[in-house]
């Protein structure tokens, strides 16, 4: 009976697919009468705030998945590093003590999937829907299959925004960088992108960023607005830049052997619920990052600094030796592609 209830629930996850009229509708067919003494739980880790883009479509998809199936399954979501971080999640993925991760693309470089550093580019895209056309396409789930052969599936690609400078000191060309110490990911792309505008880059963790700037350890980071103002680094930087130079966005992953485990049916309502929280955690980005910028500038102690039209372009002149190094790498076919895909054209 367990078996026919989920395979009732699955096919009827795929009739009620419809993302406006039915995320918080249960199938009718998944009746309250079937009870269920042991769910599967699904832990779900990740390293931002819950008012965060990713950590509403975190929030999103428990919601969802539990609601799809009727108790079967349960979802357990740990935000802002409670249980591991920045170093320490993949890692801990890869071994089953979590079941899914939604990582920045540039966290697979260190397991050796140096291609999702391209997405670190400066400049690369100019709005979401050039990135939706690549991470929804042949390219992205190229990508994600590369991650196969460490024990990861790929799920889906979602958004948290662009990326703006901060620091300490009005930034309006990228000669105000020079000499900066800057908080970065680990990624090389960050790297030379960082040390193009003369900064010298500073690994740091997610977590500690706030008390990496406040005790001095880097002079400033980069970040789309929601990231800064739940982090609350508008207490410890005193500018903002809206450069718009960058891309951050997600990679939702599980451990595959655990993913390979589950009976097709489970699979199938899992995947239907992550499709719906991908639309939900696309669409809600841009409005979370506009909120969040209007907060920043409400507390009044971060001056928000918008680009003229040739201060933008300065900037991106600037990083464009970034997108040579890489142009001439290994990496040069799937950059192409991207540009393709784009219509990316150097300035």
């Amino acid at each position: 009976m367990r078996r026919q209830f989920i395979q009732t629930c699955a096919q009827q996850a795929l009739l009620s697919s419809t993302f406006a009229a039915s995320w918080l509708a249960a199938p009718q067919a998944c009746a309250a009468q079937y009870s269920v003494t042991s769910p599967l739980i699904v832990k779900f880790s990740h390293v931002v705030a819950e008012d965060t883009p990713k950590g509403k479509a975190a929030l999103f998809f428990k919601t969802r998945l539990e609601s799809l199936s009727r108790g079967l399954i349960r979802v357990e979501v740990y935000p802002n590093s409670q249980l591991y971080r920045d170093r320490e999640e993949l890692e801990a993925l890869q071994l089953g003590a979590v079941q899914i991760l939604a990582p920045s693309l540039a966290k697979f470089a260190p397991l050796g999937v140096r291609e999702f550093e391209i997405f670190d580019l400066p400049f690369l895209f100019d709005d979401a829907a050039q990135m939706h056309a690549v991470t929804s396409g042949d390219i992205g789930k190229s990508l994600l299959k590369k991650l196969e052969s460490r024990g990861i599936k790929g799920l889906a690609y979602w958004d948290n925004g662009f990326k703006q400078m901060s620091a300490n000191k009005p930034l309006r060309l990228p000669d105000d960088l020079r000499g900066l110490k800057m908080r970065i990911q680990p990624s090389r792309v960050l790297d030379a992108q960082m040390r193009a505008v003369g900064a010298t880059p500073q690994v740091t963790a997610f977590s500690e960023v706030y008390q990496t700037l406040q005790t001095g350890l880097a002079d400033g980071t980069e970040n789309p607005a929601s990231n800064f103002w739940t982090q609350r680094l508008h207490e410890v930087q005193k500018y903002l830049t809206l450069s718009d130079h960058g891309y951050l966005g997600y990679a939702v992953i599980v451990n595959r052997k655990f993913w390979e485990g589950l009976d097709r049916d489970i699979r199938l309502i899992m995947q239907q619920a992550m499709d719906d929280a991908t639309r939900f955690a696309n669409e809600i980005a841009r409005k979370e990052n506009d909120e969040a910028l209007l907060k920043i500038k409400a507390a009044g102690k971060t001056q928000v600094l918008s680009l003229s039209a040739n201060e933008r372009a300065a900037w991106r002149l600037s990083m464009m030796r970034v997108h040579q190094l890489f142009t001439s790498s290994q990496d040069r076919d799937l950059i192409r592609a991207i540009y393709g895909q784009t219509g990316f054209r150097y300035p």
